[in-house]
């Protein structure tokens, strides 16, 4: 079961929790599905087996899809049309510099109004837009710790709302 920490700040900007299963990870995505808007910028920062595609995992069947769901690491993208939203899973975890993703072109898809969700943000900078909401995860001792903070008016909605989604799934919090 997610177990909410409280918040770092008052504005809600800022979300903590901790995700004791794998099956923890897929719901936090699964309750961030209900917040997503078109045009989103979502980094996924954490090691490997953190649980970023896990996360994306969940997100993703609380859209709707229903085949398989892997991380893009050796083809950068993943697109989905999904539900109401053309999402955009990408993974540049394999870019030895930066310029490999003006050089792939995929510029055009943080200026359209799907979703976007990278993992290894970092391999990209400083060419990508900054992120509506950022999302860390690392390992705990008992399972995931995840921190989403959101960046923007739109990011910040998101946190707020699924901060209120968590709280009333779970009424001990």
């Amino acid at each position: 079961m997610i177990e909410l920490l409280k918040a770092a700040d008052d504005s809600g900007a800022r979300l903590r929790a901790h995700l004791p299963a794998e099956a923890d990870t897929e719901a936090i995505g699964a309750a961030l599905a209900a917040t997503l808007r078109p045009g989103l910028r979502i980094w996924l920062q954490g090691n490997l087996g953190m649980g970023k595609t896990t996360l994306t995992r969940g997100l993703l069947r609380a859209l709707g899809h229903e085949g398989k769901v892997k991380s893009p690491t050796y083809t950068l993208i993943e697109p989905y049309v999904v539900s109401r939203l053309d999402l955009y899973h990408f993974d540049f975890y394999r870019f030895n510099s930066p310029e490999e993703y003006l050089d792939a072109g995929l510029d055009e898809y943080f200026a359209s109004q799907g979703v976007c969700v990278v993992e290894w943000p970092d391999k990209a900078a400083p060419y990508l837009p900054p992120p509506d909401l950022e999302i860390r995860l690392e390992t705990h001792d008992s399972g995931r710790f995840v921190e989403i903070d959101g960046n923007t008016d739109a990011g910040r909605t998101c946190v707020i709302e699924l901060g209120k989604a968590l709280r009333g799934a779970d009424p001990a919090s």
